[in-house]
């Protein structure tokens, strides 16, 4: 056999190198490079963010205050009722009572937030219930809405002297009262008691 020349040997140790480094260039291309986070997303301060992201709608979702309980006190039972679904369709918790005896019972039983009370009924009508309430130490703050067909000054003026901070007139529109229970109640709790009960003999 032949021998092969220097040139051509060479020439084929350079063939090699050249794939070696072809190889090690491919080689490195494939590692994964490193990226360098950013400041703001370092000791895991974004997955901090994403984890503690508030729920969706404002956050903190709905409120999870029990519902404020009317009691309802009439003896009309078409009254109560079309007066029930108008104040429990607005979210209002609602019990009633058809006599004056009868409201004792649920005040004591129910502790309603707020009386919607009918005057004129057999038997205690409302002026009694609400005399009796305000001169019990367990009842006095129960904030009382009248709801009646008298419409004298004369009545508003005894509604106020029994510590009222509502009078509805009948007939009225029952799709109002949710909004005047829920506005007596915020104002009662925000300190307005007082001027409520100033207010009832000019209401409208």
């Amino acid at each position: 056999m032949g021998q092969t020349s220097p040139d051509r040997t060479e020439a084929r140790g350079e063939d090699v190198t050249a794939v070696q480094r072809t190889r090690s260039s491919r080689s490195q291309a494939l590692q994964p490079s490193r990226v360098r986070r950013p400041p703001n997303l370092s000791h895991g301060t974004w997955r901090n963010r994403v984890r503690h992201r508030p729920d969706p709608g404002g956050g903190g979702g709905r409120s999870t205050a029990p519902a404020p309980i009317v009691l309802l006190v009439d003896d009309e039972q078409s009254i109560r009722t079309i007066c029930r679904v108008n104040l429990e369709g607005d979210g209002l918790a609602v019990l009633e009572a058809k006599s004056g005896a009868e409201a004792l019972e649920q005040v004591r039983s129910g502790h309603p937030s707020l009386v919607l009370l009918d005057v004129m009924m057999p038997g205690v009508d409302g002026w009694s219930v609400a005399e009796q309430l305000a001169a019990g130490p367990e009842t006095r703050d129960i904030p009382v809405v009248f709801l009646s067909a008298r419409a004298t000054l004369e009545d508003r003026v005894r509604a106020q002297m029994l510590g009222a901070v509502g009078y509805v007139v009948k007939p009225f529109d029952p799709l109002e009262l949710a909004g005047v229970v829920r506005d007596v109640l915020e104002r009662v709790a925000g300190g307005e008691r007082e001027q409520l009960n100033r207010d009832l003999p000019v209401q409208g």
